[in-house]
This record gives structure tokens, sequence and C-alpha cells, in this order.
């Protein structure tokens, strides 16, 4: 990686006061910390500002809706998206980035690997695997995770044009990368206990409505490319 390449990574927040001093501790030098801040109420954004990252604030509910508003916000060469449940070590993006950077990849996924009983609920798990397996039949790229962990360039994320701005955008990306004949890479990550309560996949009724976004992501681009054709 050179040294004149910037790095933003995105951490859309909802009531993390609890994971912020371990992710942002954990942010690589040099890189900068956008909190998307989607409309919390246990002081996260005030946190987030003490720690020194950059805040943004996204009125509009969303995991989209805040994921698109941090990578609008950014500014760097390559842009990083982290959950901000400290899940997943931020840390674990410098090589995705070395990548992107090489120009091996366009853009770099993780696979979410559990580390302990309970970090990732069965009905998550499975709803993930329906999912990949539906990603695979209608794009062919065999990816295993839709995780959230992941890297690309800026301008490259923008020129996607992303639309969802609910628990479909990971995959909108995804569907629309391979459509851009992007070469999408994923690797394991470690998978840890989130800090605090789940806001999508903690229950069924979440994990559900989670999956019938990213059923919808789907059709719309299988309707797209039917058009096309």
């Amino acid at each position: 990686m050179t040294t004149a390449t910037t790095v933003d990574v995105v951490l859309p927040c909802l009531d993390e006061a609890e994971a912020l001093p371990w992710v942002l501790g954990r942010i690589p030098p040099g890189w900068r910390a956008i909190v998307v801040d989607n409309g919390s109420r246990d002081g996260s954004a005030r946190i987030a500002e003490d720690l020194g990252a950059l805040v943004v604030r996204e009125p509009v509910r969303g995991f989209g809706a805040a994921c698109h508003a941090g990578l609008r916000a950014a500014s760097a060469d390559i842009v990083c998206f982290c959950d901000c449940d400290a899940s997943l070590d931020p840390g674990l993006l410098v090589p995705f980035v070395r990548e992107v950077v090489a120009g091996e990849a366009d853009l770099v996924l993780g696979r979410r690997r559990p580390t302990a009983r309970g970090a990732w609920p069965a009905h998550a798990r499975a709803g993930n695997v329906a999912l990949s397996r539906l990603l695979r039949r209608r794009t062919g790229l065999r990816l295993h995770d839709l995780g959230p962990l992941r890297a690309a360039r800026r301008e490259a994320l923008l020129a996607l044009a992303l639309t969802d701005r609910r628990s479909g955008y990971p995959l909108q990306m995804v569907v629309r990368a391979s459509d851009a004949g992007w070469r999408v890479r994923e690797h394991d990550v470690p998978y840890l206990p989130r800090a605090g309560a789940s806001k999508v996949t903690g229950t069924w009724r979440g994990t559900w409505h989670a999956v019938q976004d990213m059923r919808r992501v789907l059709a719309e681009g299988a309707a797209v490319e039917g058009a096309v054709r």
C-alpha cells in the first residue's frame, strides 16, 4: 500500500455507546473513522466525536441509509465498511485494502466465522446461506457471506448508484458490482459476540425483514437483467 493512499472506514451506528471505544481503538493508524449516527439515544455521537471520529448524522432510519450517508461523506481513495457493534475488528481491513490498491480485486468482503457460540444466531446464519445461494444463481459469484466488512474504491462505489436504504444495501452493492464486471473476493474473518442487542439479526422478525429486503434487491436485479436481454 502506498503512503499516498487514503482510507475512510464507514461505521453505521445506532445506540452503540458500549462498543464504540473498542471499535474506534482498532481503526488502523492514518485511517479515518466516519461514524454515521442513525438516531442514537445513548450518546453514541458524542462518544464518537470525543474519540476523534468524524460524525455524520443520518435521520432516515435504515442500514443502507447510514452506509450511503457515510459513503457520500467520505473523501478517501478507498472506502471500507464495518459494523459498529464490536463483532468485527476494523483492523482486519488492512489486507483487504492492500488487495484493492494492488489491483488484485475491486471489492473485498469478509466471510464471518463465529468465534463463540451465540455470536451469530442460527436463524441469521440460515438466512445468510439462503441468500448466498440466490446470489450465486443470479450472478455466478461463489460467495458464502454477505457480511458488512468490505473495501472498495470510493469513486467506483459511487458509480454503482446504490438505491437501497434498508437491509438490502450490502447485497445490492455486490449485485451491481458483479453486473459491472468487478472482481469480487472473499476472505474469512473472526466474528465476535456483539456488544449490546442486535437491531436486525438478533430476532427472527429482524432477520425476516432483512431477508425480504434482500430478496427484493435480487428480484429487481433479475428484472433489469431480463429487460436487457
